[in-house]
C-alpha cells in the first residue's frame, strides 16, 4: 500500500493539456496507490497536447457538473496552453478549485496550470512558481511568484515545467498524504 492508497485525487483538465503535465503526475499518484478522476467539462475524452502536436486521449471520469469537491482530497491542474486557457473562464471549474481552498485540501498546478488560480482568486499572498510566460500575470493577481522548480505554500504546490516534474511529483504525493492544511484557506 503507497502512501496514497485512501486518497481520491481530482485531476481537473480540458482538451489542450501539455500530456506528460498530466500523464505523469497521474501515474505517480497511482503508484502510490491514490484513486485518480479525470474532470472535465464535457463528459467522453480530453486530448493531450505533446509539445507542438496533439496527441493521446484521455478518458473523463466525471463531468464537472457530477463532481463534488467534498468526494476528493486533492486537486491536481496540468498545464498546456490550451487547457488553463478554457479552465479559467469556466464559473463550474473555478468554483470547483474555490471548494478545494475553502476546506484547505491541497492543490497542485504546473506550467500554465495557476492561471486557473488567478481567475479562482486564490493566489493573493502565496509563494508560487510557474512557466515563466505567466510569472507576471500571478505577480499582479498578487503572488509571491520564484523561479525555482518547485514551491510549497500551505498545501498549494506549484512547478514550472515538464521538466520539474520529477521534484513536482515527489511534492504532491507528500501534500496530498498530509492531508488538510489550515493555511490553505483563500
Amino acid at each position: 500500500m503507497g502512501q496514497l492508497s485512501n486518497r481520491i485525487i481530482a485531476v481537473l483538465s480540458e482538451s489542450g493539456f501539455e500530456e506528460v503535465e498530466l500523464t505523469e503526475p497521474v501515474k505517480r499518484l497511482k503508484e502510490e496507490g491514490a484513486t485518480v478522476h479525470i474532470i472535465s467539462s464535457k463528459s467522453g475524452k480530453i486530448k493531450a497536447w505533446d509539445h507542438d502536436h496533439w496527441s493521446i486521449e484521455v478518458d473523463v471520469d466525471k463531468t464537472i457538473s457530477e463532481a463534488n469537491a467534498e468526494d476528493y482530497n486533492g486537486l491536481l491542474l496540468p498545464g498546456g496552453v490550451i487547457n488553463p486557457d478554457q479552465l479559467r473562464v469556466n464559473e463550474d471549474a473555478l468554483a470547483f478549485v474555490k471548494s478545494f481552498f475553502a476546506d484547505g485540501k491541497p492543490v497542485a498546478a504546473i506550467c500554465h496550470g495557476p492561471q486557473t488560480l488567478i481567475n479562482a482568486d486564490v493566489v493573493q499572498g502565496r509563494k508560487m512558481t510557474s512557466v515563466k510566460n505567466i510569472s507576471q500575470d500571478l505577480i499582479n493577481a498578487g503572488a509571491i511568484w520564484s523561479d525555482e522548480e518547485v514551491v510549497v505554500d500551505q498545501g498549494l504546490v506549484t512547478s514550472r515545467t515538464p521538466k520539474d516534474l520529477p521534484a513536482f511529483n515527489d511534492k504532491i504525493v507528500e501534500e496530498f498524504a498530509e492531508g488538510v492544511h489550515e493555511g490553505q484557506h483563500a
